[in-house]
């Protein structure tokens, strides 16, 4: 992000062509627009997950592991690739890219929606993955050069309210279309919504490159993407397995985190690498991207078991749980815009510290949740944490992209959405295996207690609250105690689990208390007039 310097006694020297500036709110929406079917993708796969986790043919019969990798197999895919597709927007142009994300992004949806298996399912989630890749850090790369950076914080605000906005449409439309059609439904969806953004962004984005990208890094993608997964899987097999002591287990983890580390060291020692780890010796920037990693592992982790609460030990439909997680994401539409409000008056560090203390708590007021605990004790939660996180996503997304330069924008969105998406990506795997060995703990003694199950049953029935609550349902009658001890058992699992979660946000407040400036400081930008501007503009 260039910075607008102001002459003495004159205005500031604008950088935005005119032609550009006129129509950078309409710009904008069409962003969002791009970024909105991306993360509401995800929210209506939260909603659905207990639908593909029912036998055929209403579902896939998937386990929850399937589950996790469905999610991950995105995720991975993302956050992997978010290197290379930021440099290649850089490289190329960031409407070509973007422009290419859709059109992948919408293939994959097309074909995730006729999957015939969990297995098939997981692959073209993560062909979504690859699309997805090249669409977020090019809308937010595409946003840096259509603003001025004093308009850059509003902008980012609504920008984030996307995400919200996503949030809030996806749960309810995925429980409308559950309601009426097959669970595939909801990747159908996208493909509409695919070829207007198409076509909006054909006609009304502008393209912008980095006249000075530098190289490919192809070693470097390659690592980051086995180690994450190397990673990932491992945290997830302990889970499965209910053993993180399991030498496959740690074999696994271990693999990735040497991976990764020599990733580390492989950016440090290239002269094109992918991430520049210089970047990361600025306050501003680490603190933020360590921030935004934290605050999505919580809230991926959260929303993963919410939904099982909701609909299994609640009994409430897959529009009913939409409905129910409204409040979450409606305080971030309301609030997010009007994040920079609050900065300019106590300064990033303090507003985020205090919202990241606010999700914390918020984790903690979860304890609350009971089988016949009052609807409007969790949605006052979920509207807390909604606005919490709304005053800490566009602070720390601003303080990353303006410790960058201007031309840089692509790969700084692809470093801030690479955090984004592997704090989400842990927080599934890390609470998600948290909750299921929990759980497995919990109800393992009650399924033992069952004459004449095989012991390969008893395995099954025991990895989540819908495969005890399936087994408790053929059994008739008599398994009505069997369902009322999974109800308990899934109550004090997710109740350890949001612990964890309120203990990752405290290490956040602390981090960002600690390291995030409280004023940002001005990136340094050779300043150009806006109509003599060529190289790096938005054409």
């Amino acid at each position: 992000m260039a910075t607008s310097s102001t002459p003495p006694g004159g205005p500031p020297v604008r950088q935005v062509p005119d032609r550009i500036h006129r129509r950078r709110w309409a710009i904008l929406y069409t962003l969002m627009l791009s970024l909105l079917i991306v993360v509401l993708d995800n929210s209506i796969l939260n909603v659905a997950m207990k639908t593909i986790a029912t036998p055929r043919p209403t579902g896939l019969g998937a386990t929850q592991s399937e589950l996790e990798w469905a999610i991950n197999a995105y995720t991975l895919v993302f956050a992997g690739l978010l290197f290379t597709s930021g440099l290649l927007g850089d490289r190329l142009g960031r409407k070509k890219v973007l422009l290419f994300g859709l059109a992948v992004f919408g293939a994959g949806s097309m074909l995730a929606a006729f999957a015939g298996s969990p297995t098939q399912l997981i692959v073209f989630r993560a062909v979504m993955g690859l699309g997805g890749a090249f669409v977020m850090p090019a809308t937010l790369a595409v946003l840096m050069n259509v603003f001025e950076r004093d308009e850059q914080p509003r902008a980012i605000g609504i920008w984030a309210g996307a995400v919200g906005l996503a949030i809030a449409i996806g749960p309810i439309a995925g429980g409308l279309l559950l309601d009426r059609f097959w669970w595939g439904s909801v990747f159908l969806v996208n493909v509409p919504i695919v070829l207007i953004a198409l076509t909006a962004m054909l006609i009304l984005v502008p393209d912008s490159r980095d006249p000075d990208p530098g190289r490919m890094d192809p070693v470097g993608v390659l690592l980051s993407v086995v180690g994450l997964v190397l990673l990932v899987y491992g945290i997830i097999k302990g889970g499965q397995l209910a053993d993180f002591t399991d030498p496959q287990v740690v074999g696994t983890v271990a693999g990735g985190l040497v991976v990764l580390g020599v990733f580390v060291v492989h950016q440090k020692r290239s002269d094109h690498p992918s991430i520049d780890i210089g970047y990361f010796r600025k306050p501003a920037f680490s603190a933020a991207v360590a921030a935004i990693a934290l605050v999505f592992f919580s809230l991926m982790g959260v929303t993963f078991f919410i939904v099982f609460y909701v609909q299994s030990v609640r009994g409430y439909s897959p529009l009913q749980a939409g409905l129910l997680i409204l409040p979450l994401a409606a305080a971030q539409l309301i609030f997010a815009p009007r994040a920079r409000l609050a900065v300019d008056r106590f300064g990033a560090r303090a507003v985020c510290t205090f919202s990241m203390f606010v999700v914390a708590d918020t984790m903690v007021g979860l304890l609350l949740l009971d089988t016949d605990t009052p609807l409007w004790v969790m949605e006052a939660l979920f509207f807390l944490q909604g606005a919490g996180m709304a005053h800490i996503m566009p602070p720390v997304t601003v303080a990353i992209m303006q410790s960058l330069p201007r031309e840089k924008a692509g790969s700084g969105s692809a470093l801030n959405n690479v955090f984004r998406q592997v704090g989400g990506t842990l927080g599934v795997a890390v609470l998600g295996s948290l909750l299921s060995t929990t759980y497995r703990d919990r109800i393992q003694g009650r399924l033992d207690a069952l004459p004449g199950l095989p012991a390969a049953a008893r395995h099954a029935a025991g990895e989540s609250i819908e495969a005890t609550l399936g087994l408790a349902a053929g059994m008739g009658p008599a398994g009505r105690p069997l369902a009322a001890a999974a109800d308990r058992a899934f109550l004090h699992a997710m109740h350890v689990t949001a612990l964890g979660s309120a203990a990752v946000s405290i290490v956040g407040a602390l981090v960002v208390l600690a390291f995030l400036p409280g004023k940002m400081e001005p990136a340094p930008q050779p300043a150009e007039p806006r109509d003599e501007r060529k190289a790096g503009a938005a054409r």
